[in-house]
C-alpha cells in the first residue's frame, strides 16, 4: 500500500473503532449483565483508536518516504474485519431491540449483550495483538524520523538506564489500576495536569506496599494515549543504573528527545563541548541536557506545550543527596518556556524526602498521601482486586461457583488494608501453579492481624508453606540454601538470570530453577534461563534482611554476611579460568578504538555475570564491611587483576567509576595494612591519568599508558611484562607520581578565576 492508501485504511479503521466504541457505551448503560466484559472490550478498542490516530498523524505530516513501516502494515486489513464483524453484531442486536422498544409495556425482554466471555475475550486477545503491532510501528517510525535529522545526535553518548522507562520490556507484565478502582486519585491526578495554574510537582507519597508504582505506570500509561507524557523514570534498587541518579537525567533528555527532536541541536552541541557531560554533576546534567535545550523548542502556538514526567520510587534512589539534588532541580521547571514541565514524584515517606520537599518554595508542590485514603475508597478497590484476581484463577480451576466466599473475601481485605502488595502477593500465591487455591487461601487467613505484622501476613504464609513440605531432617539444609540463592537474588546490585546466577554462585542449574519453581509468588522467574530473574516488590527484600528479624525469623537473612559472600564469588569468577586476563576480547591491535568494537564482540567473551564482577565487586565489599588487609584475596586479586579489571571496565563502558571505586577501597584497608593501601593509592593515581585513554582504547592500557607509566608506580611494577615490547622511551620516563593527580576539563576559553571551598573538597573555576 502506497503512502496514500495507508492513511486512508488508517482513517478508515479509526473510524470504525470509534463506531465500536460507541456501540459499547450504548450497551453499558442499557444491559445488567456482563458490564465487566463490556468495559473490557470498550476499552481495548479505544486503546487500539488511539495509536492508530497517532499513527494516522505521523503519515499525515511525513508521508511515504519516511515510513516504510508503517506502510507495510497488514495487520490494518486483519484489524478492519475483526471490527467490522464486531460492529455488525452489535449493531443488528441494537437495531432490534430499538424496533421493540415501544412494547416495553407488553413484556419485552430487557436488552441482552450478544458475546459470550469467550468471545470478548477471544476478540480483546486478537485487537491487542494488532494494537501491539501498531505500537511497535509506530516506535519504528519514530526511531527512524528522529535518526534521520540531520543534526542527529550520537546516541551511544547519552547512556540511558536500561528498562527505567514505564513501558520499558522489563514492566511489561507489571500490574496497572483496574477499571473503577483509584477512581478519585486517577482524577485528581488528571486534574493537576490539566490545571494550567497548576503546581508543577505532585508528590504521591505512601508506605511500602501500598500501590505507589501500579498507581505511577498507569498514571504514565494514561498521559501517554493523551499525548501529555514527555518521559519517565522508574527507580528500582537493586537494578544497577535504576539504583542510582547517575543516568536519571540522560535518560529522561533521552524520552524528550523522542517526544521534541528539536532538543537535539543543543544536546549535540553541550556533548561536543564536554564529552563527560553525563558523568558531571546532577546540576549540570539537568540544565544542559533538559533546560537548555526544551528552551529551543520550535512552538507555533502562542499556548504553552505541557508535557508530563512521570519519577517513581524516587526513595529507591541510593544517595540521599542526590534525591534532594533531584528535587530541587527539578522546582526550576516551573517558569520553563516554551515547554513547561509537571513531575509526578511516588516515593516513600522518608524523612530525607520530606526534608526535600519542605525546602522547596511555596506553591511549588501538591501532595498526597497514599495511606491515608478513605479506608472505605481503599477497602472497595482492594475488594475489586480480590475478585478479579481469584475469579481468574476460580475458571482456570474449574473451582467451585461460589469460591471465594464473601466471608472470605472480607476478611482477606481487612488483612490486606492498607497494602495493596499484601493482595497481590496472596492472589499469586493462592494461584501458584500446582498448588491447592482453597487449602493454600485458607493458610493465608489463618495469619490474623492481632498475631502478625502484615510483612509477617504477606510473607510468611508462603515461606512456611515451602518449609513444611521438606522432611525434617532436611530443612535447615534447604533454609542454608534459601539463604545462599535468595539471599544473593536481594542483595544484588543488579538482576541476573538463572544461567548467570548459577556460574556465579556455583550452583547446578537444574536446582536453582527447582528452588525457584516454588517462588512465583514473590520472584519474578522467567521461563527462559537467559532472563534476569527479579523481585517482585521491594518488601520482600525489607522482610527478609530486616536486623530487627534476627533470631526471631528462621527465613532472616544476614545482609553482610550475603554481601561478603558474594566478594568470595565474585573474585573466584575473574580470576578464574574464564576470567580476566590482557585483551580478553581479541583485538589484538592495541590502538582499537572501542566506538570501533561490536557490543556482540564484547557479550560473547563478556558473560553476564562476568560483567556484573567486574561492575560491582567493590560495591559488595564496602556493603559487607569487609576489612582490607595485606595478603589478603582482594590484594592478591589486585596485584594479578587490576590492569585486567581496568581493561574490562573500559571495554564495557564502566572505566569512569574505577576512580571512586578505588577510593572506596582505600578506605576499608586496615591501619596496618601498608602494602594494598599503596598498591590502591597508585592504582588510583593510575586511573585518574589514563582513564580517558582507556575509555577511548582500552588496549592502550599495556602500551602507551604503561610506557608512561612512573619508574617507581607499583602498577608499572605489577604489569610491566604486559607492555608493548615495541615501545622505545626517548626522553627519560617519571621518577615517580607529579603533583597533579588530574586534569579537569570543561571550559571552551581560557581560565580566568579559581576558588577553593573552607574545607578543600570542592573548586570552582570561572572562564
Amino acid at each position: 500500500m502506497d503512502g496514500l492508501s495507508g492513511a486512508a485504511s488508517v482513517i478508515a479503521v479509526i473510524d470504525i473503532s470509534a463506531k465500536v466504541a460507541s456501540l459499547c457505551y450504548q450497551y453499558i448503560t442499557k444491559v445488567k449483565d456482563a458490564k465487566e466484559d463490556i468495559q473490557r472490550l470498550g476499552d481495548t478498542v479505544t486503546d487500539t483508536k488511539n495509536v492508530l490516530e497517532k499513527l494516522q498523524r505521523l503519515l499525515h505530516k511525513h508521508g511515504k518516504s519516511q515510513l516504510s513501516t508503517t506502510n507495510t502494515l497488514l495487520a490494518l486489513q486483519g484489524c478492519s474485519k475483526e471490527l467490522e464483524k464486531l460492529e455488525a453484531k452489535l449493531k443488528a442486536k441494537l437495531e432490534r431491540y430499538g424496533r421493540r422498544t415501544v412494547m416495553q409495556g407488553f413484556g419485552l425482554r430487557a436488552l441482552k449483550w450478544p458475546l459470550t466471555s469467550k468471545e470478548v475475550e477471544k476478540t480483546v486477545q486478537n485487537l491487542e495483538k494488532y494494537g501491539h503491532t501498531f505500537s511497535l510501528a509506530l516506535q519504528v517510525d519514530q526511531t527512524v524520523l528522529v535518526s534521520d535529522i540531520s543534526q542527529k545526535l550520537d546516541l551511544t553518548k547519552l547512556p540511558i538506564a536500561t528498562g527505567a522507562s514505564f513501558d520499558a520490556h522489563t514492566e511489561e507484565h507489571n500490574a496497572r489500576c483496574l477499571p473503577n478502582t483509584r477512581t478519585e486519585l486517577r482524577k485528581t491526578i488528571r486534574e493537576w495536569a490539566n490545571d494550567k495554574d497548576g503546581k508543577t510537582i505532585f508528590w504521591l507519597c505512601g508506605m511500602a506496599g501500598t500501590g505507589k508504582s501500579t498507581i505511577a505506570r498507569t498514571a504514565a500509561q494514561s498521559f501517554a494515549k493523551a499525548g501529555q507524557l514527555g518521559a519517565s523514570f522508574f527507580f528500582k534498587k537493586g537494578e544497577g543504573e535504576r539504583g542510582n541518579a547517575s543516568r536519571v537525567f540522560s535518560t529522561i533528555a533521552t524520552d524528550l528527545v523522542a517526544r521534541s527532536p528539536d532538543m537535539l541541536p543543543a544536546i549535540r552541541k553541550a556533548l561536543n563541548e564536554d564529552p563527560t557531560l553525563t558523568q558531571r554533576a546532577l546540576k549540570d546534567q539537568f540544565e544542559k541536557l533538559i533546560l537548555y535545550p526544551l528552551s529551543e523548542v520550535q512552538h507555533t502556538n502562542s499556548t504553552i506545550l505541557t508535557w508530563v514526567i512521570v519519577i517513581d520510587a524516587l526513595d529507591e534512589c541510593e544517595r540521599e543527596e542526590d534525591i534532594r539534588a533531584i528535587l530541587q532541580l527539578l522546582t526550576r521547571a516551573k517558569n520553563m518556556q516554551p515547554v513547561s514541565l509537571r513531575v509526578f514524584v511516588t516515593s516513600r515517606p522518608e524523612l530525607h524526602i520530606r526534608l526535600g520537599f519542605k525546602e522547596m518554595p511555596n506553591g511549588t508542590y501538591q501532595d498526597l498521601v497514599l495511606h491515608e485514603v478513605a479506608r472505605n475508597t481503599i477497602e472497595h478497590d482492594i475488594r475489586l482486586f480480590y475478585e478479579h484476581e481469584l475469579s481468574v484463577i476460580r475458571r482456570a480451576r474449574m473451582l467451585s461457583p461460589d469460591w471465594p466466599t464473601a466471608d472470605q473475601i472480607r476478611a482477606l481485605v481487612e488483612l490486606a488494608v492498607p497494602l495493596f502488595i499484601f493482595a497481590a502477593t496472596v492472589c499469586r500465591y493462592v494461584g501458584t501453579k500446582g498448588g491447592h487455591p482453597e487449602g493454600y487461601l485458607s493458610k493465608v487467613l489463618a495469619y490474623q492481624k492481632s498475631t502478625f505484622s502484615q510483612l509477617d501476613r504477606t510473607y510468611l504464609p508462603i515461606l512456611e508453606q515451602l518449609l513444611v513440605e521438606q522432611e525434617e531432617d532436611e530443612r535447615e539444609g534447604w533454609l542454608q540454601a534459601f539463604r545462599k540463592l535468595v539471599g544473593s537474588i536481594v542483595v544484588l546490585e543488579s538482576p541476573l538470570s538463572i544461567a548467570s546466577l548459577t556460574r556465579l554462585l556455583q550452583v547446578p542449574q537444574k536446582e536453582i530453577e527447582c528452588r525457584l519453581d516454588a517462588l512465583h509468588s514473590v520472584l519474578s522467574v522467567p521461563d527462559s534461563p537467559g532472563i534476569p530473574v527479579r523481585l517482585l516488590h521491594l518488601s520482600f527484600r525489607d522482610f527478609l534482611i530486616d536486623r530487627q528479624r534476627q533470631g526471631k525469623s528462621q527465613f532472616w537473612i544476614d545482609a553482610r554476611d550475603t554481601h561478603k559472600g558474594l566478594v568470595s564469588f565474585c573474585l573466584e569468577l575473574m580470576s578464574g579460568p574464564d576470567g580476566l586476563h590482557q585483551d580478553i576480547c581479541n583485538l589484538a591491535a592495541p590502538g582499537t578504538v572501542r566506538s570501533e568494537i561490536d557490543e556482540g564482540t564484547i557479550t560473547s567473551y563478556l558473560s553476564p555475570e562476568l560483567q556484573y564482577a567486574c561492575r560491582y565487586w567493590a560495591s559488595h565489599i564496602e556493603q559487607s564491611q569487609q576489612k582490607i588487609a595485606d595478603g589478603d584475596a582482594i590484594h592478591l586479586f589486585l596485584q594479578k587483576h587490576f590492569l585486567h579489571w581496568f581493561e574490562a571496565m573500559s571495554l564495557i563502558r564502566e572505566s569512569s567509576r574505577c576512580v571512586h571505586l578505588l577510593t572506596s577501597l582505600q578506605a576499608l584497608a586496615i591501619p596496618s595494612a601498608n602494602t594494598v593501601s599503596d598498591f590502591l593509592s597508585d592504582a588510583e593515581r593510575f586511573a585518574l591519568r589514563f582513564q580517558p585513554i582507556a575509555a577511548d582504547a582500552p588496549l592502550q592500557l599495556y602500551s602507551s599508558a604503561l610506557t608512561f607509566t612512573p619508574e617507581k608506580s607499583l602498577i608499572r611494577q605489577a604489569f610491566e611484562k604486559q607492555g608493548s615490547k615495541d615501545i622505545k622511551m626517548l626522553s627519560k620516563r617519571e621518577i615517580d607520581w607529579d603533583a597533579c593527580r588530574s586534569t579537569l576539563e570543561g571550559h571552551s576559553s581560557y581560565v580566568s578565576a579559581v576558588a577553593f571551598s573552607p574545607d578543600g573538597k570542592l573548586v570552582a573555576s570561572a572562564s
